[in-house]
């Protein structure tokens, strides 16, 4: 029980916050507005997984917000030109991978450090966007709205996918080799070298695997809309973090789980919509968000100092 205080402390929040949205505005909980919240914020979700591995093995990423738009405009291209969906789909998921392993070669293979790397990778695909498309949405055609199902079909498949994605990848981490190794990169990287683990190897396809999720979570989004904005991913990497952060990933590596990510995700989208409902002027979403991460790496400080003593 100890072990998982923080994200038992944030599901608990997160349900007293729906409590109080039971009792004071039941509207929140009507079906059709339920669903499409939860669809929109899907591939937040899948993004966050792809967050979370980075963090675990004492990486930050950045730059997954104009990878999103980068990987949503390649997919929006190929889809206007009436390509079937599964083509639209691996060109997107290889071009973040390979975004992704651009970061990777500079980091892992340089060793640079990956808050400066991911910085000037953000810019570069930021103003790369801004020259090719020059603030241009991308018509889709209709059969690509909701990946040809009906509105309510497509966003249920939406959540299912993301809900199946968090499944896999939280089942990988406890169970799977190379789950382990990116805890054990995470809580020291000589030590997991000595133990046999290729920790450059390992850094290295994190962020390629980090970069193939954004590139899934771009058609995700593409699929909600009839355009394409390619300045989707505004944001995107900050909403990540703060999912990870919140959910109990420690920032300092080598430690967290994904089930409390998608916690701690849920609970920060749900706040700007509770507000809305509960009647609050919402330019205290800003705020309590700030509040709830700057409480979570308070708990994450608090708990390193006394892990060390």
């Amino acid at each position: 029980m100890k072990r998982y205080f923080r994200e038992l402390s944030v599901a608990a929040a997160l349900f007293a916050l729906l409590a109080g949205l039971a009792l004071f505005a039941p509207n929140f909980y009507e079906p059709a507005p339920l669903l499409s919240r939860f669809a929109a914020q899907a591939p937040a979700l899948v993004v966050a997984i792809g967050m979370t591995l980075v963090i675990i093995s004492r990486q930050i990423d950045i730059s997954v917000g104009s990878q999103f738009g980068v990987c949503a405009v390649v997919a929006g291209t190929l889809a206007a030109m009436k390509l079937p969906l599964v083509v639209v789909l691996l060109a997107s998921v290889g071009t973040g991978a390979i975004l992704g392993a651009f970061n990777g070669v500079l980091i892992a293979g340089l060793g640079l450090p990956s808050i400066v790397v991911t910085l000037a990778t953000m810019v570069t695909w930021q103003e790369a966007l801004r020259l090719g498309q020059q603030g241009r949405f991308i018509n889709l055609p209709p059969g690509m709205q909701w990946m040809g199902l009906s509105q309510v079909g497509g966003q249920r498949a939406l959540v299912a996918l993301a809900v199946l994605m968090v499944a896999a990848f939280a089942w990988a981490l406890k169970n799977l080799a190379a789950g382990r190794h990116v805890y054990a990169v995470g809580s020291d990287a000589e030590a997991a070298r000595l133990a046999g683990i290729h920790p450059k190897g390992t850094t290295f396809g994190v962020f390629v695997l980090m970069g193939g999720l954004v590139g899934l979570a771009a058609v995700m989004n593409i699929v909600q809309s009839p355009q394409v904005d390619p300045n989707a991913g505004g944001g995107l990497e900050l909403k990540a973090i703060a999912a990870a952060v919140v959910g109990g990933v420690a920032v300092s590596g080598g430690r967290g789980n994904l089930w409390g990510v998608f916690v701690g995700l849920l609970l920060l989208a749900t706040i700007n919509p509770a507000l809305t409902y509960l009647h609050v002027e919402a330019y205290w979403e800003k705020a309590i968000q700030g509040l709830v991460i700057l409480l979570a790496v308070v708990a994450d400080g608090l708990r390193s100092r006394r892990g060390k003593r």
